[in-house]
C-alpha cells in the first residue's frame, strides 16, 4: 500500500516517540526530521534512515514542498507561530503539537471529522486537554455541563522544557478546549508537576456541574467515550468511575488514569503519549482521505 510521507519538526522526546509511532503506521511514511541543532534526535533519525537536518523548517519546505503532505510540530508555541507560516505556504497540512494554538482545536475522541481535516493546521491542545476534554463532553451529552474543572498531575521527569516554557498557554488552552470542544458553559484547569520517585504515570481528576443529575446516563456516556480513547491510547482507564460528589448536589466527579505505550517514553510519561497518539490518529484518518482509502 502507498503510504502519505510526513515530517516531524522538533526531535525532542516527543518528536522521538513520534518517530517510532510513525514507522509502526500502515498509512505514514517518514520522509524528514527537522530541528535547530545537531542533537540525539536528529542522529536517531539518521540510524533509522530518514533525512535529518538541524536547518529548521526552512529545510524542511525547499526540499520536501511537493512530497511531504502532513507536518507533525512538536517544538514550543513561540517556534510553531513562526513555523506555522512557512508550512501553510508550502501547503502542509499541520499537526501542532504545542499550546500555541492557531488552528482548531481537534480531540479525536470528540471531533475528528471531515471539516476539521479542512484545516491548513489543527491544534492537538496539550497532554491534560487530550485526556480531559473527551470525559468533559461526555458528560455534557448526558448530563449539561455549565462548569468544569480539571486537575492533571504530571510526572515531573516527563515535563521537558517545552513544557515548563508553556505552563500559562498550557493552562489556558486546556481551558479553552474544556469550553469549545468539550462543551462545558465556563472551566478552569489546573497542572501539578509532581517529583514523586518512582514515578506516577498521568492522572486526571475531573470535576463538573451539571444540571442534569441522571448518574446512570452519565456513567454510559462515560464508559463509550473511554472506549473510543482506548481505541487510539489503550493504556488510558479510569481511575475513579463517574460519581456524584453528594447526592443533594450537582458536581460529577471521575478520575483518569493514562498509561503510555512504552515505544521511547517509558510508560508513566503517559501524557507525552496522548498527545502522540492522538496526533497519529488525525495523521492517519487525513492520510486514508488522501490516499482515498475507505474503511
Amino acid at each position: 500500500m502507498n503510504k502519505v510521507k510526513v515530517g516531524i519538526i522538533g526531535p525532542g522526546n516527543i518528536g522521538q516517540d513520534l518517530m517510532i509511532k510513525i514507522r509502526r503506521s500502515k498509512y505514514l511514511e517518514l520522509t524528514c526530521v527537522v530541528g535547530i541543532v545537531e542533537s540525539p534526535g536528529i542522529k536517531r533519525a539518521r540510524d533509522m534512515g530518514v533525512d535529518a537536518s538541524p536547518d529548521g523548517v526552512k529545510y524542511l519546505v525547499k526540499h520536501y514542498k511537493d512530497e511531504i503532505q502532513i507536518v507533525f510540530d512538536a517544538t514550543s508555541a513561540k517556534g510553531h507561530l513562526e513555523n506555522s507560516k512557512y508550512l501553510r505556504e508550502a501547503g502542509m497540512f499541520t499537526l501542532d503539537l504545542t499550546p500555541a494554538a492557531l488552528g482548531p482545536y481537534c480531540v479525536p475522541a470528540v471531533n475528528l471529522d471531515e471539516n476539521i481535516l479542512k484545516e491548513p493546521e489543527v491544534n492537538m491542545v496539550t497532554c491534560a486537554g487530550q485526556a480531559t476534554t473527551p470525559m468533559v463532553a461526555a458528560i455534557n451529552r448526558a448530563a449539561d455541563v455549565y462548569y468544569a474543572e480539571t486537575v492533571s498531575s504530571l510526572s515531573s521527569f516527563s515535563a521537558g522544557p517545552g513544557t515548563r516554557a508553556n505552563i500559562d498557554e498550557f493552562t489556558q488552552t486546556t481551558r479553552n478546549a474544556l469550553i469549545k470542544v468539550g462543551g462545558a458553559d465556563t472551566a478552569r484547569s489546573l497542572i501539578i508537576l509532581n517529583p514523586a520517585e518512582p514515578p506516577i504515570y498521568m492522572s486526571n481528576t475531573i470535576y463538573c456541574r451539571v444540571r442534569d443529575k441522571n448518574i446512570e446516563k452519565i456513567a454510559k456516556s462515560c464508559e463509550d467515550c473511554l472506549a473510543v480513547m482506548k481505541s487510539y491510547v489503550p493504556g488510558v482507564r479510569f481511575r475513579m468511575k463517574p460519581i456524584l460528589k453528594d447526592p443533594k448536589d450537582d458536581i460529577v466527579m471521575l478520575g483518569v488514569e493514562v498509561e503510555g505505550a512504552g515505544d521511547y517514553l517509558p510508560k508513566t510519561a503517559g501524557n507525552l503519549d496522548i498527545i502522540n497518539a492522538a496526533s497519529i490518529r488525525i495523521a492517519e484518518v487525513k492520510a486514508k482521505q488522501l490516499l482515498g482509502v475507505k474503511e
